[in-house]
C-alpha cells in the first residue's frame, strides 16, 4: 500500500507542481504579495497531498517566535523544506543554486525570495551568500539555512558548514535550531512511509554568540534525534 499511494503522489504533485508554476510565474508580475500567496497554497497543498494520501502527519513541537531569525534546520528529505515554508511564516530559503537555475521554478523561487548557493564555489560562494543574506535581511523577513549542507541520512550528524558560521555573523539575528525525524519515513527512493513526522523548533540561540559556541549549540539541537533527546542548546 505504501508504494501505491507514494505512486499516486508523484502522479499527483509533480504534473500540479508544474501547472502551479506556470501559474506562478505569471502571478508574481504582479508583486511580492501576489507571489507569496501562490508558494504558501503551493505548500499548503502538498500539506494536504502528505497527510490525506500518505498518511504523514506533521507534529510540530514549538514554535517560530516573532522577529526576524535566521533558523536552521536539519534536513533529511523534501519534506521538511516544503513544511518548513508554512511553519516559518514564508522565510527567504538558502538552497543550492541548481534549483534556482531550473527554467521556470528557478525564476519563481526568486521572486519568492531565495539565496542561490554555488556549493563548488568556495571562498566566492561564502561571499555571494553573505551579500544575499544581508539584502535578505533588510526586507525583515527570517532566513532558513539547512547548515549541514545537504540532505543527511537519519542517524549521521556531520559538521556544520562554514556558510552557517559567516551567515550567522553578516546578518546578527538570533538562531532558531529545529530538529526534525522526517528521513525515518521519507527517504531518497520513491516509497514514503505512513506514520508521524516530528519537527522540533528549539529555543532562539543570542545572535552575539562565539563562532565556535554557536556551532556546537546549533549542531546539538537540530540533531536532537540523533544525539538523544537530551542534546538541547
Amino acid at each position: 500500500m505504501a508504494f501505491l499511494r507514494s505512486l499516486l503522489y508523484a502522479a499527483i504533485f509533480y504534473p500540479v507542481t508544474f501547472l502551479w508554476v506556470v501559474v506562478g510565474v505569471l502571478v508574481s508580475l504582479f508583486g511580492r504579495r501576489p507571489t507569496l500567496a501562490t508558494v504558501l497554497g503551493w505548500t499548503d497543498f502538498h500539506h494536504w497531498l502528505v497527510r490525506h494520501l500518505l498518511r504523514i502527519r506533521v507534529r510540530v513541537e514549538g514554535e517560530i517566535p516573532p522577529g526576524s531569525h535566521l533558523i536552521a534546520v536539519k534536513h533529511q528529505s523534501m519534506l521538511e523544506t516544503l513544511e518548513m515554508v508554512r511553519i516559518a511564516h514564508l522565510p527567504i530559503i538558502v538552497l543550492k543554486k541548481e534549483l534556482a537555475d531550473i527554467p521556470l521554478f528557478g525564476f519563481l523561487t526568486r521572486r519568492y525570495g531565495v539565496i542561490p548557493v554555488e556549493r563548488s564555489a568556495g571562498a566566492k560562494a561564502l561571499r555571494a551568500l553573505v551579500e544575499e543574506g544581508r539584502h535578505a535581511a533588510e526586507t525583515g523577513r527570517s532566513v532558513i539555512i539547512y547548515p549541514e549542507g545537504t540532505r543527511v541520512p537519519v542517524g549521521e550528524a556531520p559538521e556544520l558548514r562554514s556558510g552557517f558560521a559567516a551567515l550567522y555573523r553578516a546578518l546578527g539575528l538570533p538562531v532558531v535550531p529545529v530538529a526534525l525525524d522526517a528521513g525515518r519515513l521519507w527517504g531518497r527512493g520513491l516509497v514514503h512511509r505512513a506514520g508521524t513526522v516530528t519537527i522540533r523548533v528549539g529555543e532562539a540561540l543570542p545572535a552575539t554568540l562565539p563562532r565556535n559556541e554557536i556551532e556546537a549549540r546549533v549542531h546539538a539541537a537540530i540533531n536532537a534525534f540523533e544525539l538523544g533527546a537530551e542534546a538541547r542548546p
